[in-house]
């Protein structure tokens, strides 16, 4: 039973931060926090890292810290943990090509991600944006890539 329990707090707190992740990056990022991740939407590739970046810490300290404190809590962590995991592969490496890998992909649900984030980034303004999550995509580019 407490293995279980176990597996559903990760899984549930990982789809959760699925949520957490798109309120945050539209209301906080293009928000009140739009000078941190605006250059996210301002391209250099002369940089490394980005103003933007400074969010990894704003998701991976609670995860830490809920990891360290233990009890139902470091199922939580390691939820959140894995979804940071799951961000740096999608975001940084399949979408943003930081690493060059994953360069060609023949999965729809692949291809669907892609094109919601560069609808995403469309937009240079704070203002007037859509496709705020990762994971979840609007149905009509999952039907386009199907395509």
């Amino acid at each position: 039973m407490i293995f279980w329990t176990a597996i559903l707090l990760i899984v549930g707190t990982f789809w959760l931060m699925e949520l957490i992740a798109w309120a945050t990056h539209k209301y906080v990022m293009h928000g009140f926090l739009w000078k941190l991740h605006k250059d996210h939407h301002h391209v250099d590739k002369n940089r490394i890292l980005e103003n933007n970046d400074a969010f990894f810490l704003i998701f991976a300290i609670p995860g830490a810290a809920f990891m360290v404190i233990g009890s139902s809590l470091l199922y939580i962590g390691i939820g959140i943990t894995l979804y940071g995991f799951a961000y740096f592969i999608v975001h940084e490496i399949f979408i943003h090509q930081r690493i060059k890998l994953f360069k060609r992909t023949r999965i729809p649900y692949l291809k669907a991600i892609r094109k919601a984030h560069k609808v995403h980034h469309k937009s240079l303004a704070k203002e007037d944006g859509s496709c705020f999550g990762m994971l979840i995509v609007p149905l009509k580019y999952l039907k386009e890539a199907k395509a």
